[in-house]
């Protein structure tokens, strides 16, 4: 059976749990302009998050991240002093800079569970920002609190809405307001450049993950092609409302052939455009190589590097646009 990666994100119903949730109050907005009725801008707002309400300051300076806040907030311009551990995967696909601060970080422990709480607390860190499996936090919250103010989000919510919450949590406002511009310009780019094609084509989205059973692969609807789903509009299969999603099911090699009722193939490359160490099983089988959108170009390998914040979705949208722009016209 297919694992599901850990950061997957949840839909549409998360996001509107969260945007209605996340209120900010006290005088201050990010320390700028927050007076009260005295002179003095306010030093603490309040934050909902997952973990209920949370006094955090209004400019903290002493942030630590642990488990999926890690790499979105360095992603907004964020400086964490402590970190926990990402996989060497996750480290070689960031930018130099972005891997610059993470490894200036103090590590803390290989995942949420396993922080060392004493270095944590030497930090003397003036916010913890948290994003893990509700069953590890619930191991290690009263811990945290007793450290620092601490905002705790589960593993289903929605992207957007995560990024816009902790960078109100974490202060990074100004860096999620850049990226929230470029990726509705690059949105309204493909839009108008591949208008036709999206409203014209049935799209199929395949993976493979590095935990699959061996001889499987899957129809994907969670990850990147969520961003293809919802904000392009393309014709991706995914689950019915309240089901499990398709990327859960492991279907065997001998059901590649059923991806040739689809116009267009999408499949997981990396960023030299080579397919995936996972995937690479799949596009060596006689069945892959004799489908329809394989032998016609209309199979198109396309470079997610993440899906839980801007920048990496910014490079998937580069990515799938490239791909989009090699399709031969459809006879």
């Amino acid at each position: 059976m297919t694992m599901t990666p850990l950061r997957r994100r949840g839909t549409t119903l998360a996001a509107a749990l969260l945007s209605a949730t996340l209120v900010l109050s006290g005088c201050g907005n990010n320390g700028n302009n927050g007076e009260d009725a005295g002179d003095s801008p306010a030093k603490t707002r309040t934050v909902k998050a997952d973990n209920g309400s949370v006094d955090v300051p209004t400019d903290p300076q002493q942030v630590v991240t642990i488990g999926n806040t890690i790499l979105p907030f360095i992603d907004m311009g964020g400086r964490p002093v402590g970190v926990t551990e990402v996989s060497a995967a996750e480290l070689g696909l960031l930018p130099a800079e972005q891997k610059a601060t993470f490894e200036a970080a103090t590590n803390l422990g290989s995942s949420g569970d396993q922080v060392d709480m004493e270095k944590l607390a030497s930090l003397k860190p003036d916010l913890i920002l948290a994003q893990l499996p509700d069953s590890e936090f619930e191991q290690i919250e009263k811990q945290l609190t007793t450290i620092a103010p601490t905002v705790f989000w589960g593993l289903d919510v929605e992207w957007k809405a995560f990024a816009g919450a902790l960078s109100e949590a974490g202060n990074v406002t100004d860096g999620l307001g850049e990226q929230k511009a470029k990726f509705e310009k690059k949105v309204a780019e493909i839009k108008q450049a591949y208008g036709k094609i999206i409203d014209d084509t049935s799209f199929v989205n395949v993976n493979r993950w590095a935990s699959s059973d061996p001889g499987t692969f899957s129809i994907a609807d969670f990850g990147c092609v969520e961003i293809a789903q919802d904000d392009l509009g393309m014709d991706f299969p995914k689950a019915a409302a309240g089901e499990d999603p398709l990327g859960w099911t492991s279907l065997p090699f001998e059901q590649i052939a059923g991806l040739s009722k689809y116009d267009v193939i999408t499949y997981p490359v990396d960023a030299q455009g080579r397919p995936t160490e996972p995937f690479a099983p799949v596009v060596g089988t006689n069945t892959w190589k004799a489908l329809p959108a394989v032998s016609s170009g209309r199979a198109l390998g396309v470079f997610c590097p993440g899906n839980n914040s801007y920048g990496p979705v910014l490079q998937y949208l580069d990515s799938l646009s490239t791909a989009l722009a090699t399709l031969p016209t459809k006879e």
